[in-house]
């Protein structure tokens, strides 16, 4: 599925994906809350014979404290169906490294535990010749771990990013996220890292790997890293809008970020999806729904979800044509 557009499905996509990737802050929770029809619709996937492997780019929690917040939250799930940025570096480093080599870890709990189980040696200063510096997101990272990190950097070690997203969703708005505490190091140095973490495929593989799967769909609700890493690799993708991408965020979506599926929320994986098509006169059509881009402007027809779904066919048609849509012309698209 490498074309950008939206494709269907004939069937759920629970009974057409054996396996959902799905992401964490804004799919299958907010913060500490649940998310509407999260819980009931995560257990209809498992009991239609789907697989659940939750994948996040939070680098600083253990599995198995992911684990027991999601099963608090009515969503029972083991450790070993969540997989953390903070593995998936750990898996980087030995693509490079030998066992025993020493690491610098510059991150939570759950990025030194990573590390560590992973063989390598973890240390804490630049002064103990690390080979590698591996960063991910902590809240109480400070200057001088910063410090260290580009000391060792500068000196030629590997720099190894768990992940790059600038901003991290809180239930108090968006905060600096890895990828800016990652800028401080960069700019320090002049060096770009090596990047594990959505939109980089590398998670996906790897719990594709480990689970044997050979129909797999990603599930997220960002563009820029849940989505962006399903084109990138070549894996359909389930947006939802429960998190931070909105409708408007998807029609105006690049190419590499659109994805393959919509879905108002997780409920979406138990409904059928209509995949848009052309009408007359430059409407693209999705059941009832239709829309079309004349002169920049999005012109609308329709309501829910499928106009959505037609709005997004119409928007990126127009865009691959070399007459996107103006921003300020897409007109109200609500789920």
């Amino acid at each position: 599925m490498s074309a950008s557009r939206l494709v269907g499905t004939t069937e759920s996509p629970a009974k057409t994906f054996d396996l959902a990737l799905v992401d964490l802050d804004g799919v299958a929770y907010r913060g500490h809350e649940p998310i509407d029809h999260a819980a009931t619709s995560l257990a209809a996937a498992r009991a239609a014979g789907m697989s659940l492997v939750f994948v996040t780019n939070n680098a600083s929690r253990e599995p198995e404290d992911v684990a027991a917040q999601l099963t608090s939250l009515n969503i029972p799930t083991a450790p070993d169906e969540v997989l953390t940025a903070a593995q998936a570096a750990a898996a980087l480093l030995a693509t490079r490294l030998a066992p025993g080599d020493r690491v610098l870890v510059v991150g939570g709990k759950g990025l030194r535990t990573a590390t560590a189980q992973a063989g390598f040696t973890v240390v804490d200063s630049a002064g103990d010749a690390p080979v590698a510096v591996v960063q991910g997101f902590s809240p109480d990272l400070g200057w001088r771990q910063l410090a260290e990190a580009a000391y060792a950097v500068a000196g030629g070690a590997w720099h190894v990013a768990s992940n790059l997203d600038l901003s991290l969703p809180t239930d108090r708005g968006f905060a600096p996220g890895n990828g800016a505490l990652v800028g401080a190091v960069v700019h320090a140095t002049g060096i770009t890292p090596d990047s594990s973490g959505k939109p980089s495929p590398a998670m996906y593989e790897l719990a594709i790997d480990r689970h044997g799967a050979r129909a797999p769909l990603v599930v997220g609700d960002r563009l820029d890293t849940d989505l962006a890493g399903a084109r990138a690799g070549r894996i359909p993708g389930l947006h939802v809008f429960t998190g931070v991408s909105s409708p408007r965020d998807a029609v105006l979506a690049a190419p590499h970020e659109r994805p393959h599926l919509l879905g108002a929320d997780l409920r979406a994986l138990h409904e059928p999806h209509p995949e848009p098509g052309p009408g007359p006169e430059d409407w693209w059509v999705c059941r009832e729904s239709a829309a079309r881009v004349r002169s920049g402007e999005l012109e609308l027809d329709g309501s829910g979800i499928d106009l959505v779904r037609a709005a997004c066919a119409a928007a990126w048609a127009a865009a691959d044509a070399g007459a996107p849509v103006d921003p300020a012309r897409v007109g109200d698209l609500t789920p």
